[in-house]
């Protein structure tokens, strides 16, 4: 099962690569991997379907790796008969659909390869959700669903319509994710295991806890009501047909939305009974029935009336599945098979309609059965199956149906479910029948549409479907063998049911001819059924309740910001600081922290005392600056006093980085003031100067006084005192610090590089307008010595006459200059000297930089210190160069450095697991090579690596935003010469 998923996504990585070779027709190639994974699924049907499928000694096919055994979450994975089922559906379905992408897409259309990677990354998230056997495992597949489907549905993202419905889907399927994590949460607790075969095989357990059960398990169904489009959710599914059809054939009909089905499914063998089960999944999914397919009837664009149908279907299955006996499982997952054949059928025929026509109206379409028969009968027998039809798969699957609910109808509330899917399955039979009517029939007074042939692979797809979709219907046996093992998971019943084609003249078969004979007659009377419903106006209106909660929470939004984003920094930092000082300080003065430490020690050294004094010094010459590079400045004085204590107290990994920090934090700054004014600007009143003095001051002690008390207070042995024994016999290295950060809590370490890349993504998305700045214009286009002229004392005229005779005087040292394209600056903003230091120090500081990166496991250094050596290694290049001296430096783009960096250290934790370990565990490899001797390396410096080129990453975008693009926009056109007014300004002169 993992190499299943892990397949799936290392090609979904890929899949941009591949349609950048083939075209199109990498769908082929994409296609092939759900299709492999199907060949597979059926290989295990022996392993699912033992007689131990329901978890006896020949329990279904298990993997389970420990991932956080301290909150009992691991890697678990389940092949039961459910699963199996399921995983036919999305494997199979999957494969024909990426097989049919490949003709209904042309070469020209954009994005395809992002589109392929999303949809087989769909099929593999899918397949992951229905085998997960761990509570937390089955929600982030959950939400991979969600995210994916977004991407998927808003595919043509120049339409306005494809954006808002995708956001309106991941709006509404996030909610009820979030209810659901709650619920499983509730659950896991509850059970003491989070392990799904367990919770339910315990479930009798569980339901005599009381309350808390019954409401976990009603948050559980919220996610599957507003993930299968059920009332009062159902409006987002319709509003998904945006999406292409090929989206709308697999999420739409075969996968996602049957993702809720599922969670019903799982969960109806040990909670059917409790208190809010029937009331939402009864209540609800007849409700969707019944809505779904009276909204059906009145749609004219086949792909709308499908949807209005799948939203019907899916209150139809949701209320069989959750009946809760071993009629409904069988009849449930009969249904959910012939639903996924038929609905999958008829999206994709709709697409090649739409693909050969250029129109799915219905008011539109005329005489296609006679240019397009196979097309026509593909049509027709889906949708027969789908109406209930004999000898097709929604004929056996709504025969047993039937038989569930009239077994059921022994009440009053019985009888009114019953007599409610009757009234929903004659409105499918009729919107059944206006489908292929509007689709293939001859209308009067409508030209005969113009159908160019479909190309035989188009085809396939549907016509596969549909062979299933027949050989369901006559020979049902081998899929009643396929759920029997579910069907176990229930109490016997009276008799044990099964699927047949034929059960003799009974109730359910007289319910089905009265369906059939409703349903035609509702069909003939379609344009009497039309006035109605134009003359008829719902009560409710879900989307546009939907669309009022939105619009309310906007102007909420809006009226909050308005009132906290005022565009004051001191009023900001007025709402932090105060927050800062009051929450510590009423937990101090509320606990029985000690107040005060009994031992005072002002230093150690003398030394020490002087940087701390440097430090004072250097804060109040900060408060007390008028300009802001000396502000700047004095706050590095300060940052500098604390990496000299650092170093005074035996820390100098924390030095040696607090330093590099100090001095990037410094370069960013300088280059960051260029464009303000030189002079601090003051003019806020006196009070506002004592209010901030006071909140400062007040702000210092009480952080004094917490880190007192945190001194005074503790009572146990600190955990650091076991780092030094952990770092060198687990981490098997020296350097405490960077082991820490690499291993022992590498977690961490990959949250703060994570922040990292999004801060530095930030900085850049509030400079460029557009990309990165990554495809700037290298030196070789640049004349010599006209970038970032100065002299700004002389006129335009004479500041061109000067630097075209300085650019000549110098133009010999251009030829030879110590930088690649240091010859681009004007000769009056070059340094001689500074560019030989550079040529001479760069390379070297960059060799240190790896140094410290490989060193950083026994030694001082690591992967932060050694990507800060680089960045500034790169910012002096910067500095003597410019910009396009940078770009020479740097060809690589930031993004690609950050999200190489990521990515490494993404491996490094999920490695470990393929070798059965856990996330983030090292290893140690140990030889001997030529020249190095013994050599000692541990797996983490790989994660370390990672680190540096995020670090580096980082710097590089604040060199190219702060330094950079500034550059460019304030020399004009970014061509190093002047700005096309000032050229005509002098040539007048």
């Amino acid at each position: 099962m993992l190499l299943v998923l892990t397949i799936h996504f290392v090609v979904a990585l890929l899949a941009p690569l591949i349609f950048s070779w083939l075209g199109r027709s990498g769908f082929y190639l994409l296609a092939a991997v759900p299709a492999g994974s199907f060949a597979w699924l059926l290989s295990r049907y022996d392993d699912v379907m033992s007689p131990g499928g329901d978890g006896g000694p020949n329990a279904p096919p298990t993997l389970v790796i420990e991932w956080i055994p301290n909150l009992d979450v691991a890697l678990a994975f389940r092949l039961d008969a459910l699963a199996w089922i399921l995983s036919l559906l999305i494997l199979g379905v999957g494969a024909l659909v990426l097989f049919y992408c490949a003709r209904y897409f042309k070469n020209t259309d954009v994005a395809l390869g992002p589109f392929g990677s999303q949809l087989l990354g769909f099929a593999g998230v899918m397949f992951g959700l229905v085998t997960a056997d761990d509570l937390i495992l089955l929600y982030i597949f959950w939400e991979l669903t969600t995210i994916l489907s977004y991407l998927l549905i808003g595919y043509s993202r120049g339409r306005l319509a494809a954006r808002r419905s995708a956001l309106q889907a991941l709006i509404v399927t996030t909610f009820g994710g979030l209810a659901m994590l709650v619920g499983l949460i509730m659950i896991g607790e509850s059970a003491g295991t989070y392990r799904l075969s367990q919770v339910i095989a315990n479930a009798s357990a569980l339901t005599d806890g009381g309350i808390a059960i019954d409401v976990a398990i009603a948050l559980v169904l919220l996610g599957a009501v507003t993930k299968s489009a059920l009332v009062p959710f159902h409006f987002w599914l319709p509003a998904a047909m945006a999406a292409p059809t090929p989206v709308s054939a697999y999420l739409h009909a075969a996968a996602m939305v049957k993702a809720g089905i599922y969670l019903i499914a799982r969960f109806a063998p040990g909670y059917a009974d409790t208190v809010f089960w029937d009331p939402l999944i009864m209540i609800l999914g007849l409700a969707t029935m019944l809505v779904g397919g009276w909204r059906a009837l009145r749609q004219t664009d086949l792909k709308l009336l499908l949807a209005y149908g799948t939203v019907s279907q899916l209150g139809f299955l949701s209320l069989v599945v959750g009946l809760g006996n071993r009629e409904a499982a069988l009849a449930g997952l009969a249904l959910l098979l012939a639903h996924g054949l038929f609905k999958g059928t008829l999206f994709l025929v709709v697409g090649i309609i739409d693909h050969q026509t250029g129109t799915r109206d219905i008011r539109k379409l005329s005489g296609l059965f006679r240019s397009a028969r196979w097309l026509a009968w593909i049509s027709i027998i889906a949708a027969a199956s789908m109406a209930g039809l004999p000898l097709l798969a929604g004929f056996v699957a709504k025969e047993t149906v039937y038989s569930a609910f009239v077994h059921q109808a022994t009440s009053g509330a019985g009888m009114v479910m019953l007599a409610g899917i009757v009234i929903g399955s004659i409105l499918t039979f009729a919107y059944s029948g206006r489908f292929v009517w509007g689709g293939f029939g001859i209308k009067q007074g409508i030209a005969r549409t113009d159908f160019a042939p479909a190309s035989k692979q188009l085809l396939v797809a549907p016509l596969v479907l549909t062979a299933g979709t027949i050989l369901f219907g006559i020979h049902p046996g081998p899929v009643n063998g396929w759920i029997e093992p579910y069907m176990r998971q229930f109490p016997d019943g009276p008799a044990d049911p099964y699927l047949a084609i034929w059960h003799g003249f009974n109730l359910p078969l007289l319910l089905s001819g009265v369906t059939v004979a409703a349903g035609v007659l509702l069909f003939l009377g379609g344009r009497a059924v039309s006035r109605f419903q134009a003359r008829f106006r719902p009560v409710f209106d879900a989307e546009r309740g939907y669309r009022t909660i939105i619009g309310l929470l906007d102007e909420t939004a809006v009226w909050v910001t308005g009132r906290t984003q005022r565009g004051s920094l001191l009023f900001y930092l007025f709402v932090i600081l105060t927050t800062a000082i009051v929450v510590p300080l009423s937990a101090f003065l509320l606990g029985e922290a000690p107040l005060m430490p009994t031992h005072w020690r002002w230093f150690d050294s003398p030394v020490q005392a002087v940087a701390g004094l440097g430090i004072i010094l250097g804060a109040i010459g900060a408060i007390r600056a008028n300009k802001r590079f000396l502000a700047v400045l004095m706050v590095s004085v300060t940052g500098y006093g604390i990496a000299l204590i650092f170093a005074l107290q035996g820390a100098p990994d924390l030095a040696l980085t607090q330093m590099l920090v100090e001095t990037m934090v410094l370069v960013a700054f300088v280059l960051a003031l260029r464009s303000l004014p030189a002079k601090v600007w003051r003019r806020e009143a006196a009070r506002h100067r004592v209010l901030r003095a006071g909140i400062g001051i007040t702000f210092g002690l009480v952080m004094m006084l917490m880190t007192m008390a945190a001194m005074g207070s503790r009572t146990a042995m600190p955990i650091s005192l076991r780092f030094p024994e952990l770092a060198y016999r687990i981490g098997e290295g020296k350097n405490i610090v960077n082991v820490t950060l690499v291993d022992i809590r590498a977690w961490d370490t990959f949250g703060e590089i994570s922040v990292l890349a999004i801060a530095a993504t930030g900085v850049a998305s509030l400079i460029f307008v557009r990309g990165r700045g990554d495809r700037r214009r290298r030196a070789d286009g640049v004349k010599t010595g006209t970038v970032d002229r100065g002299q700004e004392n002389l006129d335009e005229f004479g500041r061109e006459a000067a630097a075209l005779a300085l650019a000549k005087k110098f133009s010999n040292v251009a030829r030879d200059a110590w930088l690649v394209a240091g010859r681009t600056l004007a000769p009056e903003r070059r340094s001689i000297i500074f560019e030989v230091i550079t040529r001479l120090l760069f390379h070297s500081v960059v060799i240190f930089s790896i140094y410290l990166l490989l060193a950083g496991h026994n030694s001082p250094g690591g992967g932060f210190a050694g990507g800060l050596m680089a960045g500034l290694a790169l910012a002096i290049r910067y500095l003597a160069g410019g910009r396009f001296e940078l770009a020479e430096a740097t060809p690589i783009s930031a993004g690609l450095l950050l999200g190489l960096g990521l990515g490494i250290a993404s491996l490094t934790a999920l490695a470990p697991v393929l070798f059965g370990g856990e996330v983030f565990q090292s290893a140690v490899i140990e030889g001997t090579l030529p020249l190095f001797g013994h050599v000692k390396f541990v797996t983490s410096t790989i994660f370390d690596i990672g680190v540096y080129l995020v670090v580096v990453g980082l710097v590089l975008d604040v060199l190219r935003s702060l330094g950079s693009e500034i550059d460019e926009r304030s020399e004009g056109d970014g061509d190093g010469s002047m700005p096309v007014a000032r050229k005509e300004e002098v040539g007048q002169r």
